[in-house]
């Protein structure tokens, strides 16, 4: 790689959202329940290919996760991105399903690398984590409905705040036809369970599967919406593809199955895109395979850039979050507004009230965002006596948007002007007047300080405010 000119900053999209992302990849195991109809068998962790990067980078350090920590925090700083905040994200299959022993120290690695030290424990290596210069603002990990639900208390020990469900669809027949191993119910289940500890949920979604078709899964599509019993925070979308050694290649030999084209799937993503709310963000669509092990389907991971700069052409409004991020407006040179307005959206999802706050201008560009969640008390069992949140609120998330900048440098537009002090303050006038006497943050291990700052104290890894004269 050539050194970045002074000043210049390599792949920018990278940290555009103010955080900087470090994925570090499982050693390969199968999956307990078996293999999904549409994930390929290349002796490499489940559902990639030996050519996947991430892949490549984690074989390189036989998966060791100090070393791929390490590596891509060098890697974003040769390419001069701040990296004093960090995303956390676990990535190749059922983690939660390895050894508790091997979990706990995986996650270590992580945290002593982010560290650059060594520690006893876990225990250590997060109070380091907590003032050290590479903090971990958000540990994300993904899963299968149907596993993570009695591990919710383990995953807060492990520093984990952002949750991704493997979906897929939100049809019963079509887990049978797939061999997916789980229920519609486990994803609702496992959905409500995780929001009520404070988890920010994402779905992983793969339209064009085997028994499936365009109107059905823009129906379903629209069903994760409408239903309150799903309602995801954020979203990957995968248009299925047929990869070697997978049942769902003998299918296509069979000429059982066809995926869809580039012209369906431009106009299904489109569709979907549109039908996305302002409290949901779309991630990612498509993923990092290359070319050489898909033997049909769409083979263009770019593809959200072309649709996105058409529909941008167009004048078409969307609603989803990363749309309408100030970062990627700044990035295409856009005339910022910077009189900005607090706006507030309040739906229903998993039993629950939610309060989604946004910091926006008048062309409806994103500045900042907190998800509140009220959970009154009806009776329900607790997940765990450390995660008992009946009759408390909770912030699911707080994330001021923007270049990601170094902790106490001062800000111009986006992080470190404000914004995130005054979604707090909105967010604990909610609660007041809703009588709570106390208001819970999961918050990451590397944020702690910052909500110490404005008032929060650390109970049972959560940070809490306790409010009087109720």
């Amino acid at each position: 790689m050539l050194k970045p000119k002074p000043g210049e900053i390599r792949k920018p999209t990278k940290t555009i959202s103010g955080i900087t992302p470090v994925a570090v990849m499982l050693p390969p195991r199968k999956c307990k329940h078996g293999t999904c109809l549409y994930c390929p068998n290349l002796n490499v962790p489940q559902s990639y290919t030996p050519k996947s990067p991430v892949v490549m980078r984690a074989s390189k350090v036989n998966y060791d996760s100090y070393k791929q920590v390490s590596a891509r925090v060098k890697a974003f700083e040769a390419m001069n991105h701040p990296t004093e905040k960090i995303e956390l994200i676990i990535m190749g299959g059922t983690f939660l399903e390895y050894p508790k022993k091997f979990q706990y120290e995986f996650v270590k690695g992580c945290f002593d690398a982010m560290n650059k030290k060594k520690s006893k424990n876990l225990e250590q290596a997060q109070k380091i984590n907590e003032q050290t210069k590479h903090r971990c603002v958000a540990l994300c990990i993904e899963t299968r409905p149907d596993v993570c639900e009695k591990y919710i208390g383990w995953m807060r020990e492990l520093g984990a705040t952002r949750v991704e469900l493997g979906v897929q669809i939100i049809d019963d027949k079509i887990y049978t036809k797939i061999k997916r191993g789980h229920k519609v119910q486990d994803v609702v289940n496992a959905t409500e369970k995780l929001k009520n500890a404070g988890f920010k949920i994402g779905y992983h979604i793969m339209p064009g599967l085997p028994e499936s078709n365009f109107k059905n899964d823009l129906r379903l599509f629209k069903k994760l919406f409408s239903d309150q019993r799903f309602k995801p925070d954020q979203l990957k979308i995968y248009p299925c593809t047929v990869m070697p050694n997978s049942g769902i290649e003998k299918l296509y030999w069979k000429k059982k199955y066809r995926p869809y084209t580039k012209k369906q799937t431009e106009k299904i993503l489109v569709e979907m895109l549109k039908q996305v709310p302002r409290y949901c963000r779309v991630m990612r669509i498509m993923r990092e395979i290359p070319p050489d092990y898909i033997v049909a389907g769409i083979i263009n991971i770019d593809l959200r850039k072309n649709i996105e700069a058409e529909l941008r052409d167009k004048n078409v409004k969307l609603k989803e979050i990363r749309y309408r991020e100030i970062g990627f407006a700044l990035r295409d040179n856009k005339k910022i507004n910077l009189d900005l307005k607090l706006k507030i959206t309040k739906y229903l999802a998993s039993n629950r009230q939610e309060y989604f706050l946004e910091i926006i201008n008048k062309d409806d560009i994103l500045f900042g965002l907190l998800r509140l969640r009220i959970v009154p008390p009806k009776g329900v069992p607790s997940v765990n006596e450390d995660l008992n949140t009946e009759g408390k609120a909770i912030i699911r998330e707080l994330h001021v948007y923007g270049k990601s900048l170094k902790l106490g440098k001062k800000g111009k537009t986006g992080q470190h002007t404000g914004l995130g002090k005054w979604l707090m303050k909105e967010a604990e006038k909610i609660v007041k007047d809703k009588k709570i006497n106390k208001l819970m943050v999961i918050s990451g291990i590397g944020v702690r300080e910052y909500y110490k700052k404005v008032g929060y104290e650390l109970e049972n890894s959560y940070m809490v405010k306790n409010f009087s004269g109720f």
